[in-house]
């Protein structure tokens, strides 16, 4: 079995792109912090297909909070120079809000988490944005 869950925050922006048969690929680094938060925390590679992948893009940014239901992949690529290398990954086959958004004042927003399957329609109820 191939299943992992992780929850952390974007260590910068994640980025959004469009291969050449219009499908979204999103990509980022997500830091977790480790069980003991004085040892630092560990960085993983991960990568959103389809529609989860806009969903990401749309709301996700540096310092968000997420966590990512998915599996583990491991890949290689020729790189620039021609060198082969190897990659270990996460692929997101979920996500959902982790943090806790504060409004404009500094006060808690309690939202209801919303989850974006791979594939599922992403449109949402209600706005997201007060």
């Amino acid at each position: 079995m191939n299943k992992v869950i992780i929850i952390g925050r974007f260590v910068r922006d994640p980025e959004l792109r469009t291969l050449q048969d219009n499908t979204s690929v999103c990509t980022g680094t997500v830091a977790v912090d480790k069980w003991n938060r004085d040892k630092g925390a560990d960085f993983f590679p991960c990568v959103f297909w389809k529609k989860t992948a806009e969903f990401v893009a749309q709301y996700f940014v540096k310092g968000s909070k997420i966590a990512i239901y998915g599996k583990l992949q491991t890949r290689e690529y020729t790189d620039r120079d021609g060198n082969k290398r190897n990659v270990t990954e996460i692929v997101g086959e979920e996500v959902e809000f982790a943090g806790e958004k504060k409004d404009s004042y500094g006060q808690q927003d309690n939202r209801t988490t919303v989850r974006a399957p791979q594939d599922a329609d992403i449109s949402l109820p209600f706005d997201l944005d007060p």
